[in-house]
């Protein structure tokens, strides 16, 4: 399981060994924190877009026909949610960004808090189970979606430390760190993204899911109140894709948010840029499995990007404002990055020469994203017939 090679080849290999136990066995075990998993840990693939939902989906369908991987397509399906719920409320990204970088300077600043905050990520806290997913998470970049859970709830309300610095440990070591799902979920767990609703991590809960494994009675606070937030903004316009023009000469710019099938396009761009865009998740260090995990999907992805082509890598606005330059693009064309460190470097960027840029909505986010305007039931129920926007991608 702990085999994450930042590759499209080890994704689909990956996918493939799981596939037959994406029904009946999924649906059985999937709440167990079990070694090997019942879960897929395809997770660090798809938010790379390494390997696609919709070709995941496709071939779920396939194996097992939509409804006996109901529970299954419901978890794949709930990434798909938070990304179209963020992406029409980007206040929420930008108010974690600013509270995250307030709560670091308390951490500078507070010696109670600082001793508290090293203690929590070190997994010296004496809390045995969440000292294990601690240690777990800094060496595999990898935790159980029920221990994510867990360790968030200790996090926020044993631990009473700032959701915030959780959710950035999260994404400084999570190789599927997602700023979407992971920012959302703690808002979630801490009880301000439905507000009044937040997720207890009890004793009994861990004992039964870890096997016995765990038992922290007495170790947890059990029954705290949600934490408080202003409500969530309404839900502003969705992007769409931006028209390609003919005759013009054409970047092809690809972030590691988006490393699947390129964007058509009118014959060969004159250059590519890869954005690895993946140390700017966090203020901090992203850990060395993190940067390596995205170091090398951009690696594999360039493998597939024109041939013959000139190609560059870069990490920040000023890369890309050089490279629009040196290649005198008039257009450059990209997947559209979603709310998170790809969306604001791209938007940081301030081209020497004058230029354009044609993002370009997949269909799948373009057909799913406009119903996550409200709770993720009424998405599930409001979302369109799956099967023909799932055809495997090529």
């Amino acid at each position: 399981m702990n085999d994450f090679t930042p590759t499209r080849a080890a994704g689909l290999d990956r996918m493939a060994r799981f596939l037959p136990r994406a029904a009946a066995h999924y649906g059985a075990r999937r709440n167990y924190d079990a070694d090997p998993p019942a879960t897929s840990a395809l997770s660090p693939w798809l938010r790379h877009r390494l390997v696609t939902e919709p070709e995941l989906l496709a071939q779920v369908f396939d194996t097992h026909g939509r409804d006996a991987a109901d529970r299954f397509v419901t978890e794949v399906i709930w990434r798909t949610y938070w990304k179209g719920w963020l992406e029409m409320r980007p206040s929420v990204w930008a108010d974690y960004r600013r509270n995250l970088n307030a709560a670091l300077h308390r951490v500078q600043t507070q010696d109670g808090l600082r001793a508290r905050f090293h203690a929590a990520c070190r997994g010296q806290t004496g809390i045995a189970c969440f000292d294990h997913w601690a240690h777990q998470l800094a060496t595999t970049g990898w935790l159980h979606n029920h221990a994510r859970m867990w360790f968030a709830s200790i996090w926020i309300f044993t631990l009473r430390l700032p959701w915030e610095l959780g959710a950035d440990l999260f994404l400084r070591q999570l190789l599927d760190g997602d700023p979407a799902s992971n920012t959302l979920g703690w808002r979630w767990v801490a009880g301000i993204q439905s507000r009044g609703k937040h997720y207890v991590a009890t004793a009994d809960n861990i004992r039964r899911f870890t096997e016995g494994r765990f038992d922290p009675r007495g170790d947890l606070v059990e029954d705290p109140a949600p934490l408080d937030a202003p409500e969530p903004p309404a839900p502003g316009p969705l992007p769409v894709s931006a028209p390609i023009e003919t005759g013009t000469r054409i970047g092809l710019l690809i972030t590691t948010d988006d490393l699947g099938p390129m964007p058509s396009m009118p014959g060969d761009p004159v250059a590519v840029f890869m954005l690895d865009c993946t140390a700017a998740r966090s203020p901090l260090q992203v850990s060395a499995p993190v940067a390596a995990f995205g170091a090398g999907a951009a690696q594999d992805a360039a493998m597939r990007a024109p041939q013959g082509v000139p190609l560059s890598h870069g990490q920040d606005p000023g890369d890309i404002t050089r490279w629009i330059d040196a290649n005198r693009l008039d257009l450059v064309v990209h997947h559209h990055a979603p709310v998170g460190p790809a969306a604001d470097t791209l938007a940081a960027v301030r081209p020497v020469r004058r230029v354009g840029f044609a993002p370009q909505v997949r269909a799948y986010d373009a057909a799913l994203w406009p119903h996550a305007r409200r709770g993720f039931f009424r998405f599930r129920k409001d979302i369109p017939d799956l099967a023909p926007l799932v055809r495997p991608a090529r």
